[in-house]
């Protein structure tokens, strides 16, 4: 369930993106030949109008091919000549360029918002300080594996109604009642909880190993309430929330890329496919508006990669764009297509070097 998930996030995150690239070519006047999904060898095709429709065996992205957007492929005397995208003004061809980053942002901020809509959880720390949360209860967040609480059948996303001892009872417990209980219960404890909307408790006995402060179950915790806000509010407040991660997110690609001036290792900061598939197992474990939070913050770091001006990503090919337009003449295609061979093959290394990192983590 966990791969199948995974590949319907990755494939509908693609979708999106080379959708905005479609729409924009499609909106300048540019001619689309083919709109692909996955990489070549290809399934299946279907075309309609003058573009076709492709699906394609690879699954690790997708793509749009527009006629002129290949550097040195000679569009001159063809039929269609004025649609070439290399013919179109500059601004017009950025716009098309950028607009797979547009629609991967435009898509987490629609999540987002929808969650507020939904209901959102959120930590009662932090950014849900400046909203007002409803049916705040303490929230298991991670269970240990092979720890009493995984062993009991505690699962993260259960809300806890009440934990209890032979001595002791405490209802909707705060972290550190709950902490504290089990610390000093003598034996077998009781935890009452709450899993999409069903009461249960389990039993079980807390260990001594697990933590050099004293006995525990296996469980992080975290204080966790709702936001949920009419339509018009939730928008409004997924925008602004969408702009902070986006803010966010470029501080953390910031001391990435400090680290990696510096000499230091980067691999525990960055999460690749294996990793991703991890954290879409567990999201679609806690629930729907979980999973589609997640899938807006990984359309978010998407949008955000694009943009990076290394060749074969799309902020790569805006800044030749530029340069372009400040010199006033195209930069050698032979140059421009080595640039992004290059790039596309550093980045097909880093993703191998990230996935071995995220293989490595699991043992």
């Amino acid at each position: 369930m966990t791969i199948l998930l995974f590949f319907i996030v990755i494939a509908g995150l693609i979708l999106v993106h080379e959708l905005g690239h479609f729409l924009a070519a499609k909106s300048v006047g540019a001619r689309v030949d083919e709109f692909g999904l996955g990489f070549p060898p290809r399934l299946f095709s279907v075309k309609y109008g003058e573009t076709e429709y492709s699906l394609n065996l690879i699954p690790f992205g997708g793509f749009v091919k527009i006629l002129g957007e290949t550097p040195g492929v000679e569009t001159d005397g063809l039929v269609d000549m004025d649609r070439s995208l290399n013919y179109k003004p500059r601004l017009q061809q950025a716009w098309v360029l950028v607009a797979g980053v547009f629609f991967n942002w435009l898509l987490a901020w629609l999540l987002i918002s929808g969650g507020f809509m939904s209901g959102l959880p959120m930590s009662a720390e932090g950014q849900a300080g400046h909203f007002e949360l409803q049916d705040v209860r303490t929230t298991v967040i991670q269970v240990t594996g092979n720890s009493p609480a995984e062993v009991a059948g505690l699962l993260p996303g259960d809300q806890i109604n009440y934990v209890a001892s032979a001595e002791d009872l405490v209802t909707n417990p705060s972290i550190t009642e709950f902490q504290t209980l089990i610390k000093t219960a003598p034996d077998l404890v009781t935890v009452g909880f709450v899993r999409d909307g069903v009461a249960d408790q389990v039993s079980l006995n807390p260990s001594d190993d697990l933590m050099a402060e004293g006995r525990a179950i296996g469980v992080a915790l975290d204080t966790v309430g709702t936001i949920k806000l009419p339509w018009p509010q939730a928008l409004i407040t997924g925008f602004g929330f969408t702009l902070d991660l986006t803010g966010q997110f470029l501080v953390g690609l910031k001391d990435i890329v400090a680290d990696l001036f510096q000499g230091h290792s980067v691999t525990e900061a960055i999460v690749g496919p294996v990793g991703i598939a991890g954290l879409v197992g567990d999201a679609g474990e806690l629930g729907l508006v979980y999973l589609l939070t997640l899938v807006a913050v990984i359309s978010l770091n998407l949008a955000i990669i694009n943009l990076l001006p290394l060749p074969a990503l799309d902020g790569g090919r805006l800044l030749i764009l530029l340069i372009e337009a400040i010199k006033g003449s195209p930069i050698n295609a032979r140059l421009t297509n080595g640039l992004n061979l290059v790039g596309f093959l550093i980045l097909i290394g880093l993703m191998i070097v990230i996935t071995v990192a995220d293989v490595l983590r699991l043992f």
